[in-house]
């Protein structure tokens, strides 16, 4: 009821007044763990696939691949893949510099795909993901670059 309405007359309904009220929803879009995450027993071929497929930008299926956790002086989980084919950036120059071979994550939040310390020169071509729990968030990438936990891994 309008409280700032004047009385209804005998038999009339009293006036209501519209009020707009506003709520939010949250919907949780993706449950699933990270692939990288997961235990290998409880991935499949065809999630693999998929995975090397989109995020690798690659038409062909990997030739092979290792999915594993290190522990120790430092933690990490790593996926690395060997393309069938040669990567489309390395066609014309095997040690290309700007290949993107390794992406680095710290606690799944993506910090770069360009260590050339992470692999060695001759290994360009492998394909994969490294998450670490152990390396520091909050510092620049030049600075994680030359950190000694990089090296180890």
């Amino acid at each position: 009821v309008d409280p700032d309405a004047e009385p209804p007359a005998e038999g009339e309904e009293p006036k209501m007044k519209t009020v707009a009220k506003t709520s939010t929803d949250w919907e949780l879009m993706n449950s699933q763990k990270p692939i990288w995450l997961r235990p290998p027993k409880e991935v499949n071929e065809t999630e693999y696939t998929e995975f090397y497929k989109s995020t690798f930008r690659a038409y062909d299926e990997p030739l092979a691949k290792t999915h594993f956790s290190l522990e120790g002086q430092v933690e990490f989980k790593a996926l690395l893949y060997i393309p069938s084919v040669v990567p489309f950036e390395l066609n014309r120059d095997m040690f290309n510099e700007a290949s993107k071979a390794i992406k680095l994550y710290v606690k799944r939040v993506f910090i770069n795909d360009k260590f050339e310390e992470l692999m060695p020169r001759w290994l360009t071509f492998v394909r994969g993901i490294v998450d670490s729990e152990d390396l520091p968030l909050n510092v620049g990438r030049e600075i994680l670059q030359k950190s000694k936990m990089l090296s180890v891994i």
